[in-house]
């Protein structure tokens, strides 16, 4: 079969594939249309006797090549994280359904993992069998033909052949909360003798790195500087809902609860007329980044409405003045920024709280799916869509990592903040709008940076800090003294003690297990609505 004039001139000008194509069968073709407009042979001759495995290699590789002919732009409205095939060299990957689960409706068996720290609930996984272990060694190894899908989403140049626009600059004046320094734009730092050099290649709009316990900002990258926040924003949400509702209190889901989500969301798949507890709402939150948990917890604290006010009053209490709260859940709206200062201070404020750091350090659970026939809940797993938590094909989790919340909008690009503790030592790090646009980019940078802190110990003077909340520490709120160091609060209120002791990563979590069930199942349809709505209709910049 002839491939059409079109696409033959259409492929001429698409870079060299670094995988060699498999030949499409031309004998007996059968000809798919796709969600893309041009269409292409696929198949395989009537008598090919070719094993499944064989026929679903050609078939991603198929994608990949229309994946690469049709993506001049696309993006994501949310941050759950990019399908991966195949899990990383800690086994900290996954293979995922598009529902955005890791595999649903089967119910499985939990097995306790060793989690980042001594008090953080153990990781959860599956029994496999010889043939279930064959196979996943058998699709790790096709995983290697699809990589490509993986990486960042690709942008055309101009059609006039001119120059791509210029990266937006910082303001000239931006706040000075926490030191006059961390009001100027650019990088600043303050390095000893013998110090350590700042990592090469961090190309973040901002970034910030400081001490999570006593506030000093170790060095930093216009971290005043407004931006939209994604998901990174469900921090301060946490830290605002988070205390008022008990993890064993139920609520029964109602369709209202669910309205009002933007087209894209990620979705952890909740569904109305079912019940949850506040802890499986909370999981749903910081795993899956889920707008549905979101916005139902929103329903049970009196309304979207009522929570976002709640939320920017909360931020004024933290003396987080860059923010400026829209939506609930982060998802792109005009106006809603915030900072990686201020986000810092939400990570900061929320980790003292022994429920949220539960949460942001979980790499993995099961989630409540249907009720069955024989009346029973099923069950799925979900995995944390933190990379430097739960890994991933490309990137290894990071030792000594303890959440905090990653996000990814059209608008806001990647954005992360993260903490982790090396001995006595613990650092927060946020990173926003990586301007290269690598798969995982914000967690490498991010990574660079803790690994910098961590060597930096002792031998950099601070440039600013992090301010403590209104009436807290020496009763000046914070803004006002920005200057000087921040007295944390954190060894009250359940803060940075024992919890805090280090026991490092001790494992990975439901890996390459994850693709045995989806593909032996993948003749049965998932339940209606625990698809995520993916593509349809995505955002603008």
């Amino acid at each position: 079969m002839a491939v059409p004039a079109a696409a033959s001139r259409r492929r001429a000008r698409t870079p060299r594939n670094p995988i060699t194509p498999i030949a499409v069968p031309r004998r007996k073709d059968t000809t798919a249309s796709s969600r893309w407009t041009q269409k292409y042979a696929v198949g395989s001759p009537v008598e090919s006797k070719a094993r499944p495995l064989a026929s679903l290699i050609k078939f991603l590789t198929k994608v990949n090549q229309m994946h690469q002919l049709h993506t001049p732009k696309a993006s994501r409205n949310q941050d759950t994280g990019r399908e991966s095939f195949m899990g990383s060299s800690m086994g900290g990957g996954s293979i995922r359904p598009f529902g955005g689960a890791l595999f649903r409706g089967a119910r499985s068996k939990r097995r306790s993992q060793t989690g980042t720290f001594t008090d953080v609930p153990t990781t959860k996984s599956a029994s496999a069998s010889p043939s279930a272990v064959r196979t996943v060694a058998a699709l790790a190894s096709s995983a290697l033909l699809v990589s490509p899908l993986l990486a960042g989403t690709a942008h055309a140049a101009p059609a006039d052949g001119g120059q791509l626009p210029k990266a937006p600059v910082p303001p000239a004046k931006m706040s000075q909360v926490g030191g006059e320094r961390l009001g100027q734009s650019g990088v600043q730092v303050q390095l000893q003798a013998g110090a350590p050099a700042l990592p090469k290649e961090l190309t973040a709009r901002s970034w910030i790195i400081s001490d999570a316990e006593s506030g000093e900002v170790l060095a930093a990258k216009n971290p005043h500087w407004q931006l939209a926040p994604a998901s990174t924003l469900k921090m301060l949400f946490a830290d605002t809902v988070l205390p008022k509702f008990p993890k064993t209190q139920t609520y029964k889901v109602k369709p209202a609860d669910l309205a009002g989500m933007g087209t894209g969301s990620s979705l952890v798949g909740i569904k109305e007329n079912l019940t949850y507890t506040v802890h499986d709402l909370w999981l749903g939150v910081f795993l899956r980044s889920g707008n549905d948990a979101v916005h139902t917890l929103s329903a049970m604290n009196g309304g979207t409405e009522a929570t976002v006010k709640e939320m920017q009053k909360r931020a004024v209490e933290l003396n987080a003045t860059d923010t400026h709260v829209i939506t609930p859940d982060g998802y792109d709206a005009p106006g809603q920024v915030s900072s990686a200062y201020d986000l810092s201070l939400f990570a900061r404020a929320g980790l003292k709280n022994p429920d949220f750091r539960e949460y942001c350090s979980t790499a993995s659970a099961q989630f409540p799916g249907d009720m069955g026939k024989d009346g029973k809940r099923a069950t799925f797993g979900i995995q944390n869509t933190n990379r430097l938590l739960s890994g991933d094909f490309d990137i290894k989790p990071y030792p000594g990592i303890a959440g905090v919340k990653n996000g990814s909008t059209t608008n806001a690009g990647s954005t992360f903040t993260g903490v982790a503790q090396h001995g006595d030592r613990k650092l927060l790090v946020t990173v926003m709008n990586p301007e290269k646009k690598q798969h995982n980019e914000a967690y490498r940078e991010a990574a660079k940076l803790f690994d910098w802190g961590f060597a930096a110990d002792g031998k950099v003077d601070p440039v600013g800090s992090l301010v403590d909340p209104k009436g807290a520490g020496n009763g000046t709120g914070g803004a006002k003294d920005g200057d000087k160091e921040s007295q944390a609060a954190l060894d009250s209120a359940g803060g940075w003690g024992g919890p805090w002791t280090a026991a490092g990563i001790g494992g990975a979590v439901v890996v390459l297990l994850g693709a045995v069930v989806f593909f032996a199942r993948r003749r049965r349809a998932l339940p209606d609505g625990e698809r995520e709505r993916r593509g349809a209709g995505r955002r603008k910049k």
